[in-house]
């Protein structure tokens, strides 16, 4: 291996030793990258974050939007993509009044992968409140169903290196109409609102299932992004369930093929025979 690193693959070949049954075998193997990326607003660093560097405008843009340093799409008003020796900075430009409101409270972000919370400075700032969602949305739970079986055969990253986590947008009906993969289970969700967002998608028509368990950032990041109903495949924690009743979302967790776990918001799904 040279040991130099292309800023922008998302995966790389490397060489590994599989033990199988008390033989060792050299085999070829693909692997996920981590990058640092660094958020830079109007010429400020805000975050640095490790991530898979794919789909970096929808990143941006849900990064930008979930944590509050925007208001809505339009005040990102340029963006440039630059690749460093150090990583990936994502030069971006916001409105004027949206930088002058996040300016003097920004956190620096050291990122650990996806990590939701590093360098906050206070126990104040951790714990954001939690938008309240309207209740518009009706979901089968053959749905549900009907969308983890899809999604395990649409993601080309995870299906290649096994190492990235998934967000993806169902609609009703379970048909899954965007996914988004990276590294870190927070920015897979973000690279995903910042799609959704970027197509103009009503979030009150659909769901989002994640590959993950459901933890505190991803029902916050749902919720400000106006997703009423965010189903994991794994277990949500005790944070997540009282934010998600706090915000009437509807929280799913374990989700599989033949059924799921139901911790909040359960009115929602409507519940079949087969459920």
């Amino acid at each position: 291996m040279s040991g130099v690193v292309d800023a922008f693959a998302a995966l790389m070949p490397v060489a590994a030793l599989r033990l199988d049954g008390g033989a060792a075998v050299e085999v070829a193997d693909t692997v996920v990258e981590e990058v640092p990326v660094a958020l830079v607003y109007n010429g400020i660093s805000h975050a640095v974050m490790l991530a898979t560097p794919t789909d970096l405008e929808d990143f941006a843009l849900g990064f930008s939007l979930t944590e509050g340093l925007i208001a809505r799409p339009s005040d990102m008003l340029d963006m440039d993509i630059e690749a460093t020796p150090q990583g990936i900075a994502l030069q971006l430009r916001v409105s004027a009044a949206c930088f002058h409101g996040f300016k003097a409270t920004r956190r620096q972000l050291a990122g650990r992968t996806g990590c939701g919370l590093c360098g906050l400075e206070s126990l104040a700032q951790a714990i954001r409140p939690v938008p309240r969602l309207p209740r518009r949305l009706r979901v089968e739970a053959v749905a549900l169903r009907h969308a983890i079986a899809a999604l395990t055969t649409m993601q080309p990253l995870h299906r290649q290196s096994g190492g990235v986590h998934a967000a993806a947008w169902a609609g009703p009906d379970g048909t899954i109409h965007l996914v988004r993969e990276d590294v870190g289970r927070h920015n897979a969700l973000d690279k995903l609102i910042g799609a959704l967002r970027r197509a103009r998608v009503d979030t009150g028509e659909g769901f989002a299932v994640v590959t993950s368990r459901a933890s505190h950032e991803l029902v916050h990041k749902a919720a400000t992004a106006g997703i009423e109903l965010l189903a994991a495949v794994s277990a949500p924690t005790a944070l997540a369930v009282r934010n998600a009743e706090s915000a009437g979302l509807t929280l799913v967790g374990w989700l599989r093929e033949r059924g799921c776990a139901i911790y909040s918001g359960a009115g929602r799904i409507v519940i079949d025979a087969s459920a």
